[in-house]
């Protein structure tokens, strides 16, 4: 139960003054991570400004500055309504010091008679400009008397934004949160607070709701840093929690003696890096301990993920025991099985793969075999967690492509096992502050070197106005026996136009190399994508026209060349996967990335790093950078922590020190149960982390 102080903040939005019925739908545009039942007064109060409009100013008409904000008492001297339909209302006012003119355009005359009666003293803010050598202000924000005037925040907050609000609005219904914002306990420590200047929770909302200079609502500054770093020690206290509760489920220890993973080395062309070495070791390490395994692993495209998997799997099965690898699409599922089946059979291994497409009689007997111990490794999508899938005896599930998948669907295949070990695997390399603020429950090995052999890959930027010659260069390149991947532009995050743009781009490049070109995209049946793979692969197409359903799992070492069009509309580590693509076998490769201008300052950005370096983690750093959490993590659609007021690119530094700050906290006071582990139980709750506190109950 969350404590009853709490109570008003989780109370409907539609309680403060002000939200009816149109003002209800309107914030609930506004507020879109609120839950389905609307948005709540805390989803109000943590709408947090992003800017603010500095009102203090209070010149004489002689001293105004054009373009500066500035509040004037005038008195109003006369009205010129407009000659024609078209033309402004004026109205012109004055000080001792001299006149303006007050501009209205499409304005009702009754309104702006009786917004500015002839002879009254008021006051007018807005922004100045010079007009035919005299000033003007055009539609002032605000037209008030004396009392007014004593009403208006001396520095007005502007907020984000949605068709049916103003910042007037908005700012009224966060001043109605804030004073629903009980007197609550410092979870804080006082030191900590003193030495980085942090104001207290509730002052920190008073300084972005009702702030006092413009510098108080600074994505920066003392008052949003001090609630971001208490919804990240939310988080991290959360995911050690959750971690503790995992050490505490007692694990089987299982250790392999080595015979299956010795045969797979020998039959592997090349040698280990000490990157893929150092990973597992841990992984068999975690296996061979009383606790269960959690553990991510990270490696750039091509540094050799799935052998580690296939190795970390081995040594279960030399134990007697199951593994299981989740892939989050059926090429991907099929592209492992691939890579895994060779090396497999040569250790003695038996592989089987388990999808959506495997029905009726060979679906029966494959889930057979698997119940009865004849599968050592099974490999599927999301088909592998359904109720009918039973193991004699899962000890590893491997869940690859993790940002993919959900938390609920991670738990419900280890779930198949008795205290199943879980290895997440993630071809996105992740900056180290997301991997600690995403992945804090886990321990985590990071594969930052490339196997040897790998070719670099020439990335290239080209105008598509130069597309006539692109597509010459790619004959020739065919001529020489390349193949040629061209990736097709996202468009308005429609997959029905994506495949319209895909098909539209297959017809023309058709035309230039009849009988050459293959197409595949999402809404493909999965025979059809394997057949337009495959000639690709053989080389009978040696053109591949796709949608990004190729970013994962399509592995042709004979393609060298990756064409990327509108590459200005992809994020950075989508980039970085299609261009993983090539360089994958002995050819040098090329990847073009094709722009349409104008090109903005953060696309250029992105295109030029990806031109720079090869990296993926450079890379990951640099999307944070330019894009935000959201974007690397694909925060949303994994289940992963979705943060109202922790901006990664802007307190990344803060999520180190909330995980010591939670580690500390928790080995002084596992179940939070002293003065300040009571004040934090009350955090977790604010920032619904309420699961955590469950699980101090639980154990």
């Amino acid at each position: 139960m969350r404590d009853s102080r709490l109570d008003p903040l989780f109370a409907a939005a539609t309680s403060l003054p002000g939200v009816g019925p149109k003002v209800a739908k309107a914030l609930a545009r506004l507020l879109p991570d609120a839950p389905e039942t609307g948005p709540r007064v805390i989803d109000v109060l943590t709408h947090v400004p992003t800017g603010a409009i500095d009102r203090r100013a209070r010149p004489t008409i002689s001293e105004l500055v054009a373009g500066e904000v500035a509040t004037v008492e005038v008195k109003v001297e006369r009205h010129q309504p407009p000659r024609t339909a078209r033309a402004p209302y004026r109205v012109v006012v004055a000080d001792p010091t001299g006149a303006m003119t007050l501009v209205f355009f499409r304005a009702n005359a009754q309104f702006i008679e009786k917004l500015l009666p002839f002879g009254e003293t008021l006051w007018v803010s807005g922004v100045p400009e010079l007009f035919d050598g005299s000033f003007q202000m055009v539609h002032p924000a605000h037209v008030l008397d004396a009392a007014g005037l004593a009403k208006l925040p001396p520095v007005e907050p502007t907020y984000p934004l949605v068709e049916g609000m103003t910042h007037g609005l908005v700012a009224r219904l966060t001043r109605g949160a804030l004073d629903r914002l009980p007197e609550l306990p410092e979870w804080q420590d006082a030191a900590f607070l003193a030495a980085r200047d942090f104001p207290g929770f509730r002052s920190a909302f008073e300084a972005l709701h009702r702030p006092r200079r413009p510098q108080d609502v600074e994505g920066d500054g003392p008052a949003l840093t001090r609630l971001a770093y208490d919804e990240l020690l939310a988080n991290q206290l959360a995911l050690s929690l959750v971690r503790a509760q995992m050490r505490r489920a007692r694990g089987r220890a299982t250790t392999g003696d080595g015979r299956i993973a010795r045969k797979i080395l020998a039959a592997l062309p090349f040698a280990l890096t000490g990157a893929q070495t150092r990973a597992l070791e841990a992984i068999r390490a975690d296996l061979a301990a009383e606790a269960r395994m959690l553990r991510l692993l990270q490696g750039d495209v091509g540094s050799g993920k799935t052998v580690v998997a296939l190795l970390a799997a081995a040594a279960v099965v030399e134990a007697g025991r199951q593994a299981a690898l989740m892939a989050p699409t059926e090429i991907l599922a099929r592209q492992h099985l691939a890579t895994l089946e060779l090396l497999a059979a040569a250790a003695g291994m038996r592989v089987a793969l388990l999808t959506g497409r495997e029905k009726g009689r060979e679906r029966a007997v494959l889930l057979e075999r698997l119940e009865a111990g004849g599968i050592d490794l099974l490999v599927g999508t999301h088909a592998l967690f359904q109720d009918e899938v039973i193991f004699r005896d899962l000890a590893l599930a491997v869940v690859d492509e993790q940002h993919k998948f959900g938390v609920k669907q991670r738990l419900a295949l280890a779930q198949k096992g008795a205290a199943v070990d879980v290895l997440v695997m993630t071809a996105t390399p992740i900056p180290r502050t997301l991997v600690l603020t995403a992945f804090g429950d886990m321990d985590h090995s990071a594969l930052d070197e490339k196997p040897p052999g790998r070719q670099p890959i020439d990335t290239r930027l080209a105008s598509l106005d130069r597309l006539d010659e692109i597509i010459g260069a790619i004959g020739r390149a065919m001529e020489s026996g390349a193949r040629v991947y061209w990736v097709c532009p996202l468009v308005e995050q429609s997959e029905t136009l994506d495949v319209a743009a895909a098909e539209d781009r297959f017809g023309a490049l058709s035309e230039a190399f009849p009988g050459k070109v293959g197409l595949v995209h999402g809404r493909m049946k999965g025979f059809d994508k394997d057949a337009a793979v495959e000639r690709f692969v053989t080389g009978e197409t040696p053109v591949l026209v796709a949608t990004t359903v190729i970013e994962v799992g399509v592995n042709v070492p004979e393609a060298t060349v990756m064409v990327i069009e509108h590459a200005e509309r992809f994020g950075l580590a989508q980039l970085h996967q299609l261009r993983g693509r090539v360089g994958r076998g002995a050819g040098r490769s090329t990847c073009l990335l094709l722009w349409k201008g104008p090109l903005g300052e953060t696309a250029k950005a992105r295109l030029e790093t990806l031109r720079d370096t090869e990296d993926g983690f450079v890379i990951a750093e640099k999307d944070l950078e330019l894009r935000g959490e959201g974007e690397v993590l694909g925060a949303r659609q994994s289940g992963m922590a979705v943060f109202r007021l922790a901006r990664m690119e802007v307190h990344g530094e803060l999520v180190r020190v909330a995980h010591d700050d939670a580690a500390l906290i928790l080995a002084r006071d596992p179940h939070l149960t002293g003065e300040r582990g009571q004040a934090l139980r009350l955090l977790l709750h604010l920032f619904e982390r309420d699961s955590a506190v469950r699980l101090l109950r639980a154990g």
